[in-house]
């Protein structure tokens, strides 16, 4: 059901999701953000120069390794490395970043393969940033649910923007919700902070007014009945929606809602203009 209007006016309500609004781009166009990266390169076993970083780049069993020349260094960790080095395993969805003078090369894993991308924070993307379009909030898309637990959690493959690449997420369960008479649910997966909730999902406005591949919303913990308060305000683009150097996931195909959810984050300036 929609959350009834409380005490706060529209007024604070707006404000409250304004700031929200602002730090959530600023964390994107941070130094070292994902409007930073200038490109996103496979490395194989041969090793291979990439344009944005020293060195030359290869993968194997024992991670991906960096073959710098003798004018060049990077910083790993606090220290500098010289010569070869190998960053070892990482783990899947983890990552490493190496300072190489203002700019960070990024080290990581998606999909069961490596990946290096550089970030530099002179960017034209980054420097160009003027904020991210937004429908204007509304309580109308504050709604009541109900999360129910799996009996075990659901290995969970999806695809993402990079072609060929899939996610495989563990679903701990799955959020039910009522709108405009509706009935609706969404599977979710394990959110950034203990017991709470990731849902990446599209809806009617997917490829109109809002990013074609869909958007991710964060809900806090359930309470102990299980009950969840969905915040569609919230709804924010994924990196993909702004640089297509980014391995993002896309919703599972039960979280492809047909209604229009018209409510958070549309598609980017960097992207098009979005309609209505």
């Amino acid at each position: 059901m929609t959350v009834q209007d409380s005490p706060t006016d529209a007024a604070a309500f707006a404000a409250d999701w304004e700031a929200w609004h602002q730090r959530k781009d600023a964390a994107l166009a941070q130094e070292h953000g994902f409007l930073a990266v200038t490109g996103q390169y496979w490395p194989e076993a041969d090793p291979e120069r990439f344009p944005g970083a020293p060195g030359a780049w290869s993968a194997g069993p024992g991670g991906v390794t960096v073959e710098l020349d003798d004018d060049e260094e990077l910083v790993v960790d606090g220290t500098a490395v010289r010569g070869r080095y190998t960053f070892g395993d990482i783990p899947e969805r983890g990552g490493v970043g190496a300072a190489w003078g203002d700019a960070v090369i990024e080290v990581a894993k998606r999909g069961g393969r490596y990946l290096v991308r550089p970030r530099h924070p002179q960017h034209p993307l980054r420097t160009a940033f003027t904020g991210t379009p937004a429908y204007a909030p509304d309580r109308r898309w504050v709604v009541t649910g109900t999360y129910t637990p799996f009996a075990e959690p659901r290995p969970t493959t999806v695809g993402a923007a990079v072609e060929g690449l899939q996610h495989v997420y563990d679903a701990p369960g799955r959020i039910r919700f009522a709108f405009d008479g509706q009935a609706l649910e969404l599977t979710a997966f394990p959110g950034s902070t203990p017991g709470s909730l990731q849902v990446l999902f599209a809806d009617a406005t997917s490829g109109v007014t809002t990013y074609p591949a869909g958007r991710v919303l964060h809900v806090d913990a359930p309470g102990p009945d299980g009950t969840v308060v969905v915040d569609f305000n919230r709804a924010t683009n994924l990196p993909c929606a702004y640089t297509d150097f980014a391995t993002c996931p896309l919703p599972p195909a039960e979280n492809r809602l047909k209604v229009a959810i018209e409510a958070g984050d549309k598609i980017p300036h960097e992207r098009g203009p979005a309609t209505r």
